[in-house]
Parts: structure tokens; C-alpha cells; sequence
């Protein structure tokens, strides 16, 4: 059935596909998110496991470094705790390098934009340290103070 004016109803009140609702929701309340992210529940929970307490500093990037990779045992919590570790490396670098922020991408992915303007893929940087051990977390947070 052919109805028109449902076609151009449609139209305005389709969401727009190019904003993620993260993009919204950051937009609206970036603290919000910005905390949203730094819960990173599932890797703090198997890393507390370990003995090892995520205080948001760059040594607790040191210590997740040294762990032995156990989640690798697990091939369907490693992509789940790898874009934790990526969301941590990110809360780190937010917290303890001056004019560091969060910044989210129309698609919805976020990442961490420097003050020179430069912008750090954490969870990127999560993944590839989750599934290889490199680059250390450590190391992508030493490059990004340097900035």
C-alpha cells in the first residue's frame, strides 16, 4: 500500500545513522560518558583477581603489563576484556595528561584526543595488547605524555 504522506513522516523521524547513541549521549553529558567509560567492570574484576588494584594511575598500566595473559584462555572474553583494557588505558591517559579528553566518533567509537590535537585509539591499543601483549599499555600511555 502507497500512503505518501507516511513516507515523508518516515523520513523526518528516522534516526540520523551517522550519530551513534554514545555520540549522543557525550554530547549531552560528557562527564557522564567520560565516567561511563571508566568502569571497565570486567577487567577490574579479573585483574582484582590477580591482586592487582586499579587505582587510575600509569603504574597500575605497569602492573596489567606484567600479568600473565589468562584471558587469552577464554576466546570469547578476550575481545570483551581487551576493549576494557583499551577503555582504561584511555581513563588513564585522561586523568594524568594535562588537556587529554575523551572524544567520540560519529560511528561511536571513542577515543582520547591530546592537546596537540592528536588522537590516541585505545581500543585499538586494548585489543592488540589483549590478543599479543603489544604495544604495552604502559608504552602507548609514555607516548601520549609526551604530547
Amino acid at each position: 500500500m502507497n500512503i505518501p504522506f507516511l513516507d515523508s513522516w518516515r523520513k523526518r523521524h528516522e534516526p540520523d545513522s551517522s550519530d551513534s547513541p554514545l555520540v549522543a549521549a557525550f554530547d549531552r553529558d560528557p562527564e557522564g560518558v567520560a565516567e561511563l567509560l571508566s568502569e571497565c567492570e570486567l577487567l577490574r574484576s579479573r585483574v582484582a583477581e590477580a591482586g592487582v588494584a586499579l587505582d587510575d594511575t600509569p603504574g597500575s598500566l605497569q602492573e596489567l603489563d606484567q600479568l600473565p595473559p589468562r584471558w587469552r584462555n577464554d576466546p570469547e572474553e578476550l575481545p570483551w576484556f581487551g576493549n576494557d583494557a583499551g577503555l582504561y588505558l584511555g581513563t588513564v591517559i585522561v586523568r594524568n595528561v594535562p588537556g587529554a579528553r575523551w572524544q567520540v566518533w560519529p560511528g561511536g567509537g571513542p577515543v582520547v584526543r591530546l592537546a596537540s590535537g592528536r588522537e590516541i585509539q585505545v581500543v585499538e591499543a586494548g585489543l592488540d595488547w589483549a590478543m599479543t601483549g603489544a604495544p604495552q599499555l604502559s608504552q602507548v600511555y609514555a607516548e601520549a605524555s609526551e604530547y
